[in-house]
């Protein structure tokens, strides 16, 4: 990033919550998704211009997408600095802070739908254990409007995976930290490996199998042309996102407008999560049709399995920190109300 691109930032997030600034208060925020992607387009196109009209003009919002101004992991000091208004990007991104970030980012084979993890976010104290992590980490820098996610990632697969018990030898393409220690617990052998090489080890046999994406953005990747038994609903992954705004830009706002921001982002996340269900649920629906891909969707009682696997993995990560403890317990508490845990 230039010197000059630095500056330009800082200044237009300094005028938004500067004193006396205009009344439109301009948000400047970085997410974790491609300019190309669905989430970034459809978010850019159809709720950018929405802020606006919902504050009356007061407020409205321009997105960059991923490593666009800063690197993904640094957007929480570009906020403090001002570079940024703020960010809306992956809350797992900041795992090497504190492991309660892998645990409120992306809690794998916690949640069976992405309804659960909104309701979880907004009502079930998400938002709440998020806000109490980032103060004990960047004291009074950040304020964290909401968190949400978009999708419930599908899993790529040459082999029939109908169950736990067919994890077992599986070489299964997964990021690692929390994630792989699932899958080994489960009895599959964990590979590390960029995104971009997945197609081509799939179809060398390399891996078996792969974390990637949303059904629809592993379909338009070519990854079920090479491995024809993908699991979907998925069974693991949900990544969570967080918006937070700089401390000084929130304190700045009115009460309206505050409301107003979380109204809108709680709209705009469910829309999305809506539209990307949508999306899958239709190919899904013509790849049964044609024939040629076994979509596979585990039962209940493998899921359960599947999840009490995975407990053992998060005990372990919330035994590295006394607020990954806290980020669990705050999971804990939820998932025994909507019985998922006893």
């Amino acid at each position: 990033m230039s010197l000059k691109k630095l500056l330009a930032a800082a200044a237009v997030a300094a005028a938004a919550g500067a004193p006396g600034a205009a009344a439109e208060t301009v948000l400047k925020l970085q997410t974790s998704t491609q300019s190309g992607a669905f989430e970034y387009t459809y978010l850019a196109e159809n709720w950018g211009d929405r802020l606006e009209a919902m504050s009356g003009g007061e407020l409205s919002i321009e997105f960059f997408p991923i490593n666009s101004i800063v690197d993904r992991r640094e957007t929480p000091e570009a906020v403090m600095a001002g570079v940024l208004s703020g960010d809306l990007t992956a809350v797992s991104y900041f795992s090497g802070r504190d492991p309660a970030f892998a645990i409120l980012g992306d809690l794998i084979a916690g949640y069976d739908t992405v309804d659960q993890v909104q309701t979880f976010c907004r009502h079930g104290g998400g938002r709440e254990a998020l806000q109490d992590l980032w103060d004990s980490v960047l004291p009074g820098a950040l304020h964290v409007v909401g968190c949400a996610a978009a999708a419930k990632e599908a899993l790529v697969a040459k082999a029939e995976i109908n169950g736990v018990a067919d994890l077992k030898g599986v070489k299964i393409r997964s990021p690692s930290g929390l994630a792989a220690t699932v899958f080994q617990k489960a009895g599959a052998a964990p590979v590390s490996m960029s995104l971009s090489d997945v197609f081509t080890s799939l179809e060398k046999g390399v891996i078996d199998a792969a974390d990637a994406s949303a059904y629809i953005n592993n379909s338009t990747s070519g990854f079920h042309q090479v491995a024809k038994n993908p699991l979907y609903p998925g069974i693991h992954s949900m990544a969570v996102r967080q918006f937070t705004v700089n401390r000084g830009v929130w304190d700045g706002l009115t009460d309206d407008q505050r409301e107003v921001l979380e109204i809108w982002f709680h709209a705009a996340y469910d829309d999305v999560r809506r539209q990307l269900d949508l999306q899958d649920r239709a190919q899904v629906a013509k790849d049964k049709a044609g024939g040629d891909i076994n979509v596979i969707d585990w039962p209940q009682e493998e899921r359960d399995k599947f999840r009490a696997i995975a407990v053992e993995a998060w005990e372990e990560t919330a035994d590295k920190s006394p607020a990954a403890r806290a980020a669990l317990d705050s999971h804990y508490a939820y998932m025994k109300t909507i019985g998922l845990l006893d």
